[in-house]
C-alpha cells in the first residue's frame, strides 16, 4: 500500500482466491485482510476479486456457483478493519438477482471468457448490471475479440448497458 499510495494510485486490487482445504489460504486471507486496513488507513480502494477454489490433481479451478460467489463475497466484505474503501469485482454467474443480496459493497462486474454468442453475453450483463450495488463492467476479451472483429461496436453496447442513458 505504501507504493500504491507514493505513486497517487486510487487504491489496489487483489485476487483473493480462497481454497477452504489448504492451509496457505490463511497467509493469504491474513496478507489481503492487511492490504486492505493499510489502504483504507490511506482513504485508498481495496478492490477485492474473490472466488472460491478447488483443487483437482494439479489444477486450481474457481467455483462459479451462485453459493460459492456468496460465500467469497461473505468472506471478502470481513477482510481488514473496515470495509469503508473495500469494492467487490464478481464473475457474472447464474442467479445474480440472489448474488447481489449478499453484499451491500459497490461492485464491479467481470466479463468472463465468452462461451456464448455476444447477445447473450451483452444480456446477461444487461441483467447482472441491473442489480443495485453494481457500478459497472471490467472487461476484456469479450470486447477486445467478439466474433464479428467489431470492437468499436461490442465497446458501444457495454456503454450502453452500464450507461442507458447515453442511448
Amino acid at each position: 500500500p505504501d507504493k500504491i499510495h507514493s505513486m497517487g494510485f486510487d487504491g489496489g486490487k487483489m485476487l483473493t482466491r480462497v481454497n477452504l482445504g489448504d492451509d496457505g489460504t490463511v497467509a493469504t486471507l491474513e496478507a489481503c485482510g492487511r492490504a486492505v486496513s493499510e489502504l483504507a488507513d490511506r482513504e485508498l480502494v481495496a478492490m477485492i476479486e474473490p472466488f472460491m477454489s478447488i483443487r483437482s490433481g494439479e489444477r486450481i479451478h474457481n467455483d462459479l456457483s451462485p453459493n460459492a460467489v456468496m460465500l467469497s463475497m461473505a468472506i471478502a466484505s470481513g477482510l481488514g478493519h473496515t470495509s469503508a474503501y473495500s469494492w467487490l469485482k464478481l464473475p457474472v454467474v447464474d442467479d445474480m438477482e440472489r448474488v447481489m443480496t449478499a453484499t451491500t459493497l459497490p461492485t464491479l462486474l467481470l466479463g468472463g471468457d465468452p462461451t456464448v454468442a455476444p447477445d447473450e453475453t451483452y444480456a446477461r450483463w444487461e441483467k447482472a448490471v441491473a442489480q443495485p450495488g453494481v457500478l459497472g463492467l471490467v472487461v476484456g476479451r469479450a470486447l477486445l475479440y467478439p466474433p464479428d472483429d467489431d470492437v468499436a461496436s461490442a465497446v458501444d453496447i457495454a456503454v450502453n448497458l452500464v450507461h442507458p442513458y447515453l442511448r
